[in-house]
């Protein structure tokens, strides 16, 4: 990115000069690097400000342009579940799946909400009827508990119903298979914090052939970005996105083993020296690098106090002197005591062994000292 920040700080739209000419480059090449690692093409690419904005640019731009119920996943990121609440301000039809108590959407819950039902033959083997759902929204992998969707099958269902699935895949990217085509999905959400590129940079896959996905902008001025994203391009962002997306399609399935193996030593040491523990989420189905759990006994707010160099999160938030669990906690009926004591870990990349045996015996020093308290 230094380059871009120095000495090449062309405009990407400028197409009189050198300076604008370099950039202009840099922005395919990137653009390219972005539709590998999706498998998608390089014209499908938009490149947006992050995942929010990438994600309100799906869910606003289709509901600009398509008749129809929306639906979503109740567990969704904000970005998601806050537009879609949105929308259904202005008036759309705006309907929720249901999640079992792992985390997990059934296929068959779409089918349903989609308005399909099983037959004795193949269903996909009948004519589509007209759409009745505009688009639906489910995350790759959760960001909370970790938990990796079905959304081949999802996208099979929905493409054969003639709506358009969306998925935010920030979490999923870079981390575990993910291919727009063979996944059936028309609009995806990426950002680059999530796998080690900037901040203030992310794209939208937007499907460009069976079928053309059309959308409606946010924000008008200008012809980047096909129109659908106006605005002069962050090209260092955009520079830095491409690479760690390249970065991330060469070192997935190495990252991915390095996650695991640490996860797995940090719910070892935790599980043998800590009891009242529960793992929250599908115990295989999952992120590599998430372990969500909960102490019970434990308060997860004091808990992290107690531990300021381990950066975690918690699955409850003190509100008005009451602890409440997420969204994502309530939809797979994790409450009291559980929702109280929960906590994610995240292990990327750069965690070291070290850093998870020292993770570990911070924790498992802080829980039974909250607890000797408590009692």
């Amino acid at each position: 990115m230094r380059p871009f920040l120095e000495d090449r700080y062309g405009n990407a739209s400028s197409r009189t000069h050198a300076h604008g000419w370099q950039a202009e480059e840099a922005v395919e090449i990137a653009r390219k690097q972005v539709a590998a690692m999706l498998h998608a093409e390089p014209r499908e690419i938009i490149f947006t400000s992050g995942a929010t904005e990438s994600n309100n640019l799906a869910l606003k731009g289709v509901a600009g342009v398509r008749e129809g119920t929306l639906i979503a996943s109740p567990m969704e990121h904000p970005a998601i579940h806050d537009t879609m609440e949105h929308l259904a301000a202005t008036g759309r039809t705006v309907r929720w799946l249901p999640v079992d108590d792992l985390g997990q959407i059934d296929p068959g819950s779409v089918r349903e909400e989609l308005g399909k039902k099983p037959t004795d033959g193949d269903a996909c083997d009948a004519p589509a009827p007209a759409p009745p759902i505009a688009l639906v929204s489910v995350m790759l992998a959760n960001n909370e508990i970790g938990v990796i969707q079905p959304i081949r099958e999802i996208g099979q269902l929905c493409e054969h119903a003639g709506a358009w699935l969306h998925t935010d895949a920030t979490q999923g990217i870079g981390k575990i298979a993910f291919d727009v085509r063979a996944d059936h999905v028309h609009l995806a959400s990426i950002t680059g914090h999530k796998i080690h590129g900037p901040q203030g940079a992310g794209a939208l896959y937007v499907r460009r052939r069976d079928p053309e996905v059309t959308l409606a902008p946010l924000f008008h001025g200008g012809g980047q970005e096909r129109g659908i994203r106006p605005g002069t391009l962050n090209v260092p962002g955009i520079v830095g996105l491409g690479m760690a997306c390249e970065l991330c399609r060469i070192e997935q399935h190495k990252d991915a083993a390095h996650a695991l193996r640490l996860r797995g030593r940090l719910w070892e040491r935790l599980t043998t020296e800590l009891d009242d523990m529960v793992l929250n989420g599908h115990p295989e189905a999952r992120l590599p690098g998430n372990l969500h759990v909960s102490f019970l006994g434990v308060d997860s707010q004091t808990l992290m106090m107690a531990v300021p160099d381990v950066s975690v999160s918690a699955g409850a938030a003190c509100s008005s002197g009451r602890i409440e669990p997420s969204r994502t906690l309530r939809a797979c009926r994790i409450g009291g005591a559980r929702a109280a004591g929960a906590i994610r870990f995240g292990i990327g990349r750069f965690t070291t062994e070290d850093e998870i045996e020292r993770a570990a015996d911070l924790f498992v020093a802080a829980v039974k000292t909250l607890r000797t308290k408590n009692r």
